[in-house]
């Protein structure tokens, strides 16, 4: 990974280069080795009027003649661009490949731009039209979410508390900085009842990993952890037409679909990294993704279920509230995470003896959601 953060002085090109010399120099592969290169980015062309971004890195990294496909699914580029490698190597198709994801978005400057960008990925004719965002659906989660079951938005602002904690041992996190419970209350309004500290930032950055076959990996390093399990599920796209904006299906689907691939559970996973762009989704997604029952997951967060060394530990990264949100590189960073975190390489935020992890990788507003599954080998 690069670190996270506002980078004045690296253009898009730039990060998704040095990511993919990190990863190329930990893997200990050469130019020559790589058959398939897959680029995660959502904004490439309307922030930084860039197109053909994954043609471009496959020569400035000299691994021509590689493959090479940008893959774009708004926030979850990352996640998808990890699961086109699994399936090509599955199948036999592709024996060594580089995924890379990044965003350069620090600097727009134009006060809503980068909202408004965001919010294309909403439906046009029912939603966009009417001048929603994806913090004005956050919010309006929050208050459902909050009155379905009772919570007290303490709860939900815990986990802020909780991310950025972690996030302070983090070298490539945006913010490396606590805050109280307090601050987090008294932050300012952004879409009624979430709060500043509620909503992650908007970050540069980018995140790569190499892919390989099981029975190559021992080539490339002595610690290779495992993908065996990915899926991936749609919801409907307009959100009023769910029958219930507090539950995520595609999660509840694709997430049953890892599992299910790498015939785990819940209960035998050590960690997860969830997509808390809006800290209400931590909450659900650790309801909808198997850790606690529906209603339940804001309150486990508020009594340090999911803190490390808790019953579950939850984006031990920061999260994206900490970590930072790059769009196309949050997936793929999810996953570098519990990497690390595998190998026993997360320092100060490790999670003791951990095994198995999965993400939740979000795109849309929860209609397009995608989890990888890894293990130690």
């Amino acid at each position: 990974m690069t670190k996270f953060g506002v980078l004045k002085d690296k253009g898009l090109m730039d990060l998704l280069i040095e990511s993919s010399l990190k990863a190329i120099e930990d893997s200990k592969t050469t130019e020559s080795d790589f058959s398939s290169v897959y680029v995660a980015c959502m904004l490439d062309q309307t922030l930084n009027h860039m197109t053909g971004i994954a043609s471009a890195l496959v020569d400035r990294l000299n691994l021509i003649p590689a493959a090479a496909d940008h893959i774009e699914n708004g926030p979850a580029s990352g996640g998808s661009a990890i699961k086109n490698a699994f399936y090509a190597i599955a199948s036999g198709g592709c024996d060594l490949a580089l995924v890379v994801g990044g965003e350069k978005m620090t600097h727009i400057t134009t006060p809503g731009f980068i909202t408004s960008a965001v919010a294309t990925i909403t439906h046009h004719s029912a939603e966009r039209i009417h001048g929603v965002s994806l913090p004005s659906f956050a919010g309006l989660l929050t208050r459902a979410y909050m009155e379905k079951y009772k919570v007290p938005k303490e709860w939900i602002s815990s986990i802020a508390v909780k991310n950025h904690k972690n996030g302070v041992n983090n070298p490539y996190a945006h913010f490396q900085k606590a805050i109280t419970m307090e601050e987090a209350m008294k932050s300012a309004i952004i879409a009624d009842p979430l709060q500043l500290y509620d909503i992650c930032p908007v970050s540069d950055g980018a995140a790569a990993v190499v892919m390989c076959p099981a029975e190559m990996a021992k080539q490339y390093t002595d610690t290779p952890v495992l993908i065996t399990g990915v899926g991936q599920a749609t919801d409907t796209h307009i959100i009023y037409e769910r029958e219930d904006i507090t539950v995520l299906k595609a999660l509840q689907i694709c997430s049953k679909q890892a599992y299910d691939m790498a015939k785990k559970t819940p209960q035998e996973m050590s960690l997860a990294e969830l997509h808390d762009a809006f800290e209400i989704l931590e909450a659900v997604e650790s309801e909808d993704i198997g850790f606690f029952k529906k209603g339940e997951g804001a309150k486990a967060a508020y009594e340090g279920l999911t803190a490390i060394g808790g019953k579950i530990p939850i984006n031990p990264s920061g999260g994206l509230k900490a970590r930072g949100h790059p769009l196309g590189a949050t997936g793929i960073a999810q996953v570098i995470e519990l990497v690390w975190q595998l190998r026993n390489e997360a320092g100060k935020r490790q999670v003791p003896n951990a095994q198995a992890g999965i993400t939740c990788n979000f795109g849309g507003f929860g209609n397009n959601i995608l989890s990888i599954l890894v293990e130690r080998m």
